[in-house]
């Protein structure tokens, strides 16, 4: 988990993401033992339910770690539910459940923009509050999306790491999360803009989906290694996706040859880093990213706020954050980690 005040390499100037599929009731996923009626706090129903891409996602169980610490600081009620597969409309039945449960709020990183719209509106008709983060919805469908950074800034960060691995000049390829994942998307047509703009030299030769799954991503990046064995360099900005194309590389003839950034956990990346196979790559907190969602829900369901431009929240130990245009809260920026700081972090 970050420290605020431990020693951190920012990306660039002003930078801006993971088993079962049964349909899972709050009671039953609660750490606290809730019964989807109210927390313990004086302000409303503070039962509030985490729903991720997919569970058994390491970057997920770290940010909703960080949500369940938020929750327990302010006495709710905690629970995560969600798909063992990010698919388009995996997450619609666990929406319907927990607003059947009646909780006070959902904290929702969205597989599809707009798959899951109906039932969250439904949700919020029934007097849910609905915050997305990590990946939004369209913003009629949610009160609050908590961004961990600009897409912007994510995107030249990426583009920024490679060029700067492979000598500003070659193929690359990108190996993203599913096709219809919104942040990636925008991510990677901002990096196609940027690569455009900025790096003649460098070649995108072809964009590819590994669902987040790690046995598809890493069989994704051997194709992509046999079809182009001029490869410089691949971007994978997905936890899932990086961790399973350097375990690849790792134990291949390409390991050393082929650079490999994009966005990943510390302890996923440790052992790849330290053995060579990735020089850097970047990454926000993302338990700071679900512990700043849940402060956006309490406060949304106590009703300091209403999601409008201007309005501002405490956020325990993150402090004061403000909402931004079209119900946006801005985490803050990612950094980059390498050999020489990545023992420094544990998440």
């Amino acid at each position: 988990m970050f420290s605020h005040d431990r020693k951190r390499r920012p990306v660039g100037v002003a930078l801006t993401a993971l088993a079962a599929s049964v349909a899972l009731v709050v009671t039953g996923c609660s750490s606290n033992g809730g019964d989807g009626g109210e927390g313990d706090g004086d302000g409303g129903n503070l039962a509030i339910t985490f729903l991720p891409k997919n569970l058994g996602n390491p970057y997920f169980d770290t940010s909703n770690a960080g949500g369940e610490e938020a929750i327990e600081e302010f006495g709710g009620t905690f629970a995560e539910v969600g798909p063992s597969e990010a698919s388009p409309t995996s997450q619609v039945s666990f929406i319907q459940t927990a607003a059947q449960q009646g909780v006070g709020g959902l904290v929702v990183s969205a597989n599809d923009p707009e798959a899951i719209c109906d039932a969250l509106d439904e949700a919020r008709d029934a007097g849910v509050k609905v915050v997305t983060f990590d990946s939004d919805t369209n913003p009629e469908c949610r009160d609050l999306f908590i961004n961990q950074a600009t897409a912007e800034g994510i995107a030249k960060s990426q583009i920024d790491l490679i060029a700067e691995q492979i000598g500003d000049a070659g193929q690359i390829a990108i190996l993203s999360a599913s096709a219809n994942a919104t942040n990636q998307n925008a991510w990677i047509e901002l990096m196609e803009e940027e690569l455009a703009a900025n790096h003649p030299n460098i070649e995108l030769v072809e964009t590819v989906y590994g669902d987040d799954d790690d046995q598809t991503s890493f069989d994704k990046t051997a194709a992509l290694l046999q079809t182009y064995p001029e490869l410089k360099g691949i971007i994978s900005p997905t936890t899932v996706g990086i961790a399973a194309a350097a375990r690849y590389l790792s134990t291949s003839e390409y390991k050393g040859t082929v650079a490999l950034t994009g966005l990943g956990t510390p302890n996923q990346m440790r052992e790849y880093v330290e053995d060579g196979t990735v020089t850097a790559f970047a990454l926000w907190n993302p338990a700071d990213l679900g512990y700043l969602a849940a402060y956006a829900a309490k406060a949304l369901i106590e009703g300091d706020i209403t999601g409008e431009e201007g309005d501002s929240f405490d956020a325990g130990k993150l402090g004061e954050y403000e909402v931004g245009a079209d119900g946006v809260v801005l985490l803050g920026d990612p950094f980059v980690f390498d050999a020489e700081n990545i023992g420094d972090f544990d998440f």
